[in-house]
């Protein structure tokens, strides 16, 4: 049997915002790389983490996938489709099933509605539900099924906490009954029970309903609890991707071995055996990234050629448990 291809395929996407200089003779002097060719892709039913420093190009990625930055090279296919170069109407029917889950539910959620309200707004867009009824039937069944309960559909957003809230915004989400959830920090502000009970959510949503999660965090624990495979992301590329086990057991690329280092493990005699890995610098700028490989001048392992050469994200032939490779862009690896 043929392998069933890939729910969203990402080819080498680019985002650049350009700089501009001057008042009335406007130039453009320069431009920020904040995505500079990212390749993955995620099957259905999969979670697949991407995790990186803030300003590495997560978010960015995220809201490339979802068309809401435009792209200024490569391609985005969803179930098939290139939806790069879609124009609104023709893109209409893929923004239903592609959603989003923002880092910050409160404003991303209007204060003058209703909670109700809220969550029959997208049904009314899209006409999912044309009858009022139904729409504030649904609306209350989607918010026992995120664990509030059904009476709170008239109540207003500010009455929540950030955990409640953040439900909410994924029971709005699953009202347009989508393929997609691309989470962007969804768990970042929250305290780390409610943590643990929304992650715990995302996980009983995808095995009730099928979804597929792009699910992008800068905690490595948390990511390690809810994907399958995990992307590493660096100055606006993927320095390794690969399956959970393989890539938290035997990280290849220097960065992803020092993100890993830098988790603090709650056993002493643990902590102090183990191989810490010395990051030096700062992140360099995404308006004028190193030449060669972006890690080397912080790469405690860094030899003449990662200085000139670009390294190119390959298959180091190790197996993983997703059946799937694992990849690695590093000289040394």
């Amino acid at each position: 049997m043929q392998p069933e291809p890939p729910l969203l395929s990402v080819d080498g996407i680019k985002v650049h915002f350009p700089i501009f200089k001057g008042v009335l003779a406007r130039r453009q002097v320069g431009a920020v790389k904040a995505v500079d060719g990212v390749s993955f892709s995620v099957d259905r039913g999969e979670t697949l983490g991407l995790v990186g420093e803030s300003g590495c190009g997560k978010s960015t990625t995220g809201l490339a996938v979802l068309r809401m930055l435009a792209t200024t090279a490569g391609t985005i296919r969803f179930d098939g489709t290139d939806i790069t170069r879609l124009n609104r109407a023709a893109l209409r029917p893929f923004r239903r099933r592609i959603q989003m889950i923002y880092q910050d539910p409160f404003g991303a959620l209007d204060p003058r509605m209703t909670v109700g309200q809220l969550i029959a707004e997208p049904m009314i867009v899209h006409n999912i539900e044309p009858g009022r009824a139904a729409r504030d039937s649904k609306a209350r069944d989607l918010l026992a099924m995120v664990g509030l309960r059904q009476d709170m559909a008239d109540r207003y957003i500010h009455e929540f906490s950030g955990g409640q809230r953040q439900r909410i915004g994924i029971a709005r989400a699953l009202a347009m009954q989508p393929d997609l959830l691309i989470c962007d920090e969804p768990v970042s502000a929250l305290d780390v029970s409610i943590q643990a009970q929304i992650v715990n959510l995302f996980q009983d949503l995808q095995s009730r309903f099928g979804l597929t999660y792009l699910f992008i965090a800068h905690d490595l624990a948390v990511v390690r609890h809810i994907s399958d495979r995990i992307a590493v992301m660096y100055l606006g590329r993927i320095v390794e991707i690969a399956g959970r086990e393989a890539l938290y057991d035997h990280p290849q690329h220097p960065y992803t071995q020092a993100l890993l280092a830098a988790v603090a493990i709650p056993d002493p005699d643990i902590e102090a055996t183990r191989p810490h890995i010395a990051v030096q610098g700062e992140v360099p700028s995404a308006l004028n990234p190193p030449g060669g490989c972006r890690f080397h001048p912080r790469c405690p392992r860094a030899v003449d050629r990662c200085k000139t050469e670009e390294p190119v994200l390959r298959d180091t032939g190790r197996g993983g448990e997703t059946g799937r490779g694992q990849s690695v862009a590093c000289h040394l690896a």
